[in-house]
């Protein structure tokens, strides 16, 4: 601007020199002109400066709306990244880099509003669905648009649509429990309220409301199901006993085997239709109306073959002997003959009481059963033994015969067995102490105690085996007493005579018949078959071959 404004300085100085301007006037303008120029200067300036003021406050504003939109959708930059970005350069650039920033985070911030808000509607429907009554979801806010809140939404989502499903599952169960239910019950749509659950499980309603209905009317038809089947255990139960008692033939029974099946089983296993109906449950009824009638009718002879049965528990248990056993069961039957002509109370209650008896019996039984085991092993020893002492006292046992073998063979079998009684013994004597010691009282045999008859069958053996040592005893001294007698001196030459004439030929009669004569004078003669079957088997009283001589 130099060379213009030396033209204009030129120009105004020959205006004054054209018009004689005073020095000093010249000097005054000029001065006047360089101060208007300078005021001109100044509010340039101030207009500029004013001008950049409001570029810093704009930049300032979009910093802090920058700022603001990073901490509402919580960006990982730190807000000094643009700063630091931008301090080397002017307001204008600044303004400019700062302008993007913040158009790019205005559209994450829509962005982010936008996912927040379909994440949340879909919260609130959900909700809605389930719960109606509940308030729904707080709408996302400016103030908090970051990513953990979006991903607490999407989970809170997830949840609720987990629930849906579960819910869908449950309500689609209980409604299969409701069918299965009624058809076992037998009950009609109007019975189970089927118009009312359709609405309930319709257009996937899976409400708390609906879901409270299916639970409700599905709790109140297993309830129905828990009483119908105990109502039918019950009757069957009873049915089953008046079947037993009375006898029922098996075609009367088979129209009801399928009701049977169901006394033990569970209430999940029992799915067959009509199963529980009132109709099925009638006929059971019906029936155990029909076979008590017929009970009162033939209450006689169940009480006559209940006692049968009772005698004869008690007989195989051989608590009292076979003649108490009659003499009570005369005793019952006249105590039957008179409850006979009762009302059916009574009747009832002399078969209950036989029943109790029974069943004490069978129990007393089914304890005494291992010890009467033993018992019947050594009856059968102790009639063996008996059959032995016979056999002992037998002078002809050796006799040369049919069938010798075979009692020689049992009595060799006999002695095995008596030479294993006294174990017997004390084994079932163990046995016994342990019953009562178990069942506190004393166990009875026949109508006497087991063990007392233990002792004395001991106590009598033992005096069997004293006896036959005295016999022993006694024999053998009667031997030697025989020994030193003179007709046992004379013996040899007796039989020294005899063998002489024997071997001379002569006179065979009559000095056997002389020497016979004097042996039987001296002692009995033992048969030849005695000394062999001595030679070859020990008698039972300890007598020996030699003995005998």
């Amino acid at each position: 601007m130099d060379p213009r404004r030396e033209a204009v300085l030129r120009e105004l100085g020959e205006a004054w020199d054209e018009v004689e301007e005073a020095e000093e006037d010249r000097r005054a303008a000029l001065r006047a002109l360089e101060e208007d120029c300078l005021a001109l200067y100044g509010a340039k300036v101030a207009q500029v400066r004013h001008h950049a003021a409001r570029l810093r406050a704009e930049v300032d504003a979009a910093r802090a709306e920058l700022d603001a939109l990073r901490a509402a959708i919580g960006h990982d930059d730190p807000r000094n990244a643009v700063r630091s970005s931008v301090a080397r350069r002017s307001i204008g650039e600044e303004l400019r880099v700062i302008s993007s920033e913040l158009v790019d985070m205005r559209r994450r911030r829509d962005e982010r509003r936008r996912e927040l808000k379909e994440v949340s509607g879909l919260v609130d429907r959900l909700q809605q669905e389930m719960r109606p009554g509940e308030p729904p979801q707080a709408g996302a806010s400016d103030e908090d648009l970051t990513m953990n809140r979006l991903e607490e939404l999407r989970a809170h989502l997830r949840h609720l649509q987990s629930e849906k499903e579960n819910r869908i599952k449950k309500m689609a169960e209980l409604r299969s429990s409701l069918r299965a239910s009624s058809s076992v019950l037998g009950m009609d749509a109007a019975e189970t309220n089927t118009s009312s659950l359709k609405e309930a499980g319709a257009g996937g309603d899976v409400s708390d409301r609906a879901m409270a209905r299916l639970e409700s009317e599905s709790e109140r038809l297993r309830e129905t199901k828990r009483v119908r089947m105990q109502r039918l255990q019950d009757l069957v139960v009873a049915m089953l006993e008046l079947w037993s008692l009375m006898d029922t033939p098996a075609d009367e029974q088979s129209r009801f085997q399928g009701v049977a099946c169901n006394v033990a089983a569970s209430e999940d296993e029992i799915t067959e239709p009509g199963a529980l109906s009132a109709a099925a449950i009638g006929e059971v009824e019906a029936e155990v109306a029909r076979l008590e009638g017929l009970k009162g009718r033939r209450m006689k002879v169940l009480l006559a073959r209940k006692r049968g049965e009772l005698k004869e528990i008690r007989r195989r248990a051989r608590i009292v002997s076979a003649a108490a056993v009659e003499e009570e069961g005369d005793g019952e039957e006249i105590l039957v003959s008179d409850v006979d002509g009762e009302d059916a109370a009574e009747r009832s209650l002399a078969l209950a009481r036989l029943d109790a008896q029974i069943s004490e019996a069978r129990d007393e039984e089914f304890s005494r059963k291992e010890v009467l085991e033993r018992m019947e092993r050594w009856h059968a020893a102790v009639e063996e033994e008996s059959w032995l002492e016979e056999y002992n006292r037998n002078e002809n046992r050796y006799n040369v015969g049919r069938g010798t073998h075979l009692v020689l063979k049992r009595a060799e079998k006999a002695r095995a067995l008596v030479s294993k009684m006294p174990a017997m013994a004390e084994a079932l004597t163990t046995k016994v102490v342990a019953w009562e010691k178990e069942r506190g009282a004393k166990f009875v045999y026949d109508g006497d105690g087991l063990l007392d008859m233990l002792q004395e069958y001991d106590n009598t053996r033992m005096e069997k085996e004293q006896e036959r040592k005295r016999q022993r005893d006694q024999r053998r001294l009667q031997g030697q007493s025989m020994v030193e007698s003179p007709v046992a001196r004379a013996l040899p030459k007796s039989i020294k005579s005899v063998t002489r004439t024997l071997s001379m030929g002569g006179g065979k009669k009559m000095v056997v018949s002389s020497s016979s004569s004097a042996l039987s004078s001296s002692r009995p003669t033992t048969p030849s078959y005695l000394k062999s079957a001595f030679s070859s088997r020990r008698s039972d009283d300890g007598m020996s071959p030699d003995s005998l001589e």
